[in-house]
C-alpha cells in the first residue's frame, strides 16, 4: 500500500467504560430508600435534578406513590433535589404506540432543566421503561436513567437490558436506542399490584433463558411452576433474580451488549412472539407472545434439530403448569405470521440469525427455516391445548 493512502485510512478500535448497577430490595419506596438516593451521584456540591415518571396503571393501584416520592425529596433535600412533580405516562404498549407521547416527554423533561448529570427515575412495566428510557436516551444524548420494573417480565428481562424503544409502522422496537441504564433496582414490593395474569408473564422469559442458559434453572422451574402460579413469593422471587442475573450477565460479558453481531440469543422465541403482538393489535401481553414462541421455536428444534422430543414436552408442560395458552386463533393466520421472520432479518439487518436449541444449555444458531416443519411446529403448540393427553407435563 502506498504510504500515502495509509495514512488517509485509519482503524482504531475503542472501548468505553460502563458499569450496569443492579439492586435488589424489599421496599425500595419505604424502609429502603436510601438504596435509591445512594446510586444518585451528585456533581460538586450541587444536588442533583432528579425527575420522576410512573406507569398510570402503577399509580392508579399505588396511589400513595405521589406522597412517598414528595417524602423522599423532603427527606433527602441535601442530597437529591425532586423536580416537576411526579410525571404519569399510560401504561402497556400504548405507551410505545403514540409517537407523540415521546414528544410529550422531552418537553417536560427540558420544562425541568434536566441535563447529562441529572436522573430520570422511571416506575413501571417493561413498555413504560421503554419508552421514557428512549425519551431519557435522546435527551441531550443521554440523561443518566435509573429504573424500577414494576412487573415479573421487567425484572428478570427486559429492564436488566440495555434497549430502550417505541414502536412504529406497526413494528415492535422499530425505533429505539442502546443505552446502558445508570441504575436498576428490581423491588418486590412493586409486584404487589400485579394482576396475577401479569405476574405469571414473567415467566416465560425464565422458562427462556434457562433453556438457553442454566439446566438447574429449567428444572426448578418444571417443579415448581404452579407454585410460581399461585404467587408463592418464596418460590417465585429467586426465579426472577435468577432470571436477572442470566440476562446480566449475558450482557456484560457476552461480548455483543449492542447487538452489532449477527445472533440475539436472548430473542429465542421472538420472531414469532413480537408479530403475534402486532397481529393482536397488542391484546397479547408480551409475555404471553414468547411463551407461545419460545413453545413454538422448541418443537421445531425437536422437529428439525434433534432436540429431544422429551425436552420439548417438558418445555411444553411447564409453560402451560404456569398458566400460558397456546390455542389463539391468530395462529392460523400462517403465512402473515412467517412475516415476523422477515421482519427480524430486518431488525438486526445482515442474514436471517435465529436462536434454536440442541438441549437444555446448548442454543444453536440457523440461518434458515423449513417452513413446512415450522408450520407443523406451529400446529403442535396451537393444538397443545385441546390435546394435552398427548405430551408430557411437567412435574408438579
Amino acid at each position: 500500500m502506498n504510504p500515502a493512502d495509509s495514512a488517509r485510512q485509519i482503524d482504531v478500535s475503542f472501548s468505553v467504560p460502563q458499569t450496569h448497577r443492579v439492586r435488589f430490595t424489599r421496599d425500595v419506596l419505604g424502609d429502603e430508600c436510601e438504596v435509591l438516593v445512594d446510586v444518585l451521584e451528585s456533581s460538586g456540591d450541587t444536588p442533583p435534578r432528579v425527575q420522576f415518571w410512573v406507569d398510570q396503571h402503577v399509580l392508579a393501584a399505588r396511589p400513595d406513590l405521589r406522597e412517598r416520592v414528595r417524602d423522599l425529596g423532603k427527606r433527602y433535600r441535601r442530597r437529591i433535589r425532586v423536580v416537576g412533580g411526579m410525571q404519569v405516562v399510560p401504561g402497556g404498549e400504548d405507551v410505545k404506540n403514540d409517537i407523540h407521547l415521546l414528544e410529550r416527554m422531552l418537553k417536560v423533561m427540558n420544562a425541568a432543566d434536566l441535563d447529562r448529570r441529572s436522573y430520570v427515575v422511571v416506575i413501571g412495566g417493561g413498555a413504560v421503561l421503554d419508552a421514557v428510557g428512549f425519551a431519557a436516551a435522546i435527551a441531550h444524548r443521554g440523561i443518566r436513567l435509573v429504573r424500577l420494573p414494576t412487573t415479573t417480565l421487567a425484572q428478570g428481562d427486559s429492564g436488566i437490558g440495555v434497549k430502550n424503544s417505541v414502536n412504529l409502522f406497526h413494528k415492535k422496537n422499530w425505533v429505539g436506542t442502546f443505552a446502558v441504564p445508570w441504575a436498576v433496582i428490581n423491588d418486590e414490593a412493586l409486584l404487589a399490584t400485579l394482576s396475577d395474569r401479569d405476574f405469571v408473564a414473567g415467566f416465560s422469559e425464565a422458562v427462556k433463558v434457562s433453556l438457553l442458559k442454566d439446566a438447574a434453572l429449567f428444572e426448578q422451574l418444571c417443579r415448581q411452576a404452579k407454585r410460581v402460579r399461585r404467587r408463592e413469593l418464596a418460590v417465585a422471587m429467586p426465579i426472577v433474580r435468577r432470571s436477572a442475573m442470566l440476562h446480566l450477565d449475558h450482557i456484560t460479558q457476552g461480548g455483543d451488549p449492542f447487538e452489532a453481531l449477527e445472533a440475539r440469543p436472548l430473542d429465542f422465541g421472538h420472531w414469532s412472539a413480537h408479530k403475534l403482538e402486532a397481529m393482536t393489535e397488542f391484546e397479547l401481553r408480551h409475555g404471553e407472545a414468547v411463551a407461545i414462541g419460545v413453545a413454538i421455536d422448541t418443537v421445531y428444534s425437536s422437529l428439525a434439530l434433534r432436540l429431544a422430543q422429551e425436552t420439548a414436552d417438558r418445555v411444553l408442560g411447564c409453560l402451560a403448569d404456569l398458566g400460558f395458552a397456546f390455542d389463539y386463533p391468530v395462529l392460523d393466520r400462517r403465512d402473515e405470521l412467517f412475516g415476523g421472520l422477515e421482519e427480524f432479518r430486518q431488525h438486526l439487518g445482515g442474514r436471517l440469525t435465529l436462536t434454536m436449541v440442541r438441549g437444555v444449555g446448548q442454543p444453536l444458531e440457523v440461518h434458515s427455516v423449513d417452513r413446512d416443519l415450522m408450520r407443523r411446529a406451529i400446529d403442535r403448540v396451537a393444538t397443545y391445548a385441546r390435546t394435552p393427553g398427548e405430551f408430557a407435563t411437567a412435574a408438579s
